[in-house]
């Protein structure tokens, strides 16, 4: 029979050997796993020869293959073994976007009348991130829900979700501003000089995390206004680090609205589908630095 595509696992417990099927975007969040990164069991087999174009990632093996273990009760045989999700480290070494998981499966045979089937969800350990934002005069900067309608409520985060900023600064009073996030830095402690550090926008404008490999982050156009700014960046953790919480802090700066962006003022994120920097206003010569790391210091 079809299986239904809703489960992130699936299992088929047949008479000689399990089938199981695994959502390629395992952790419902959009962005699919690769199947070099899934495994089954302490043996490690590896899936069927994946399709790329399908959704699914399927491994079938025998009862007792794969290093499965065998139970025997009363009433029933039970096999177990493992799904294994061990992903391959990113580009830079410093930062990790997704964390390892493991789904316990089992299969139960009744020792008396028909063999009967189930599926054992996985359930996943929740990445918490908090957000440190220094306010000073009429800045602010929040979290966002998905809609950007509001300020989002938790601050908990699991990898592979995505973050939604937003910089505000409140200009009653003074010339038109159009406002600036020069540098967001995340640390595992308060102290934004702290090592591990890790600037996710750098060089006065340059949202270098948007160059990574596999990552949606960008700064979003169009502007809800002059003096707002939006980015998103996906969700990250350092390697190795056993707390949970990660620490942002941002610079932001204004200029005058009517001042056209330039190297000193700019907001510029990587295509990934051009190879090139494009910057959230003004022409493509103001992003070139981005690259080269010789951008001006904004005043």
């Amino acid at each position: 029979r079809a299986l239904s595509p809703r489960p992130a696992v699936a299992v088929r417990c047949q008479e000689g050997q399990l089938a199981v099927t695994v959502r390629r975007d395992l952790f419902g969040t959009g962005r699919p796993v690769r199947a070099a990164e899934l495994s089954l069991g302490t043996a490690s087999c590896p899936p069927l020869s994946p399709n790329p174009a399908q959704a699914f990632v399927t491994f079938v093996a025998a009862l007792h293959e794969c290093g499965s273990t065998l139970q025997v009760t009363p009433d029933s045989l039970i096999y177990r073994t493992t799904l294994f999700y061990k992903p391959t480290r990113s580009g830079n070494p410093l930062i990790v976007r997704a964390t390892p998981a493991e789904v316990p499966i089992e299969c139960h045979y009744p020792r008396r009348s028909n063999v009967s089937s189930g599926a054992v969800h996985p359930t996943w350990a929740p990445f918490r991130s908090t957000v440190v934002a220094e306010e000073r005069l009429r800045f602010s900067l929040r979290l966002m829900d998905d809609e950007w309608s509001r300020e989002r409520l938790s601050n908990g985060f699991q990898l592979g979700d995505s973050l939604r900023f937003q910089a505000d600064v409140t200009s009653e009073g003074h010339v038109p501003l159009r406002l600036f996030v020069d540098q967001c830095v995340a640390t595992a402690t308060p102290d934004r000089s702290a090592s591990p550090r890790y600037a996710f926008i750098d060089l006065g404008g340059c949202l270098v995390d948007s160059r990574a490999e596999d990552t949606g982050s960008a700064f979003v156009s169009p502007r809800p206004r002059p003096e707002s700014l939006r980015f998103v960046v996906d969700a990250f953790k350092f390697a190795g680090d056993a707390g949970n919480l990660l620490y942002i802090s941002c610079h932001l700066r204004v200029s005058p609205a009517a001042l056209a962006p330039n190297p000193w003022n700019k907001a510029c994120s990587f295509s990934k589908a051009s190879g090139l920097w494009a910057p959230l206003e003004g022409t493509a010569a103001i992003c070139s630095c981005c690259d080269t790391g010789s951008c001006p210091s904004p005043g």
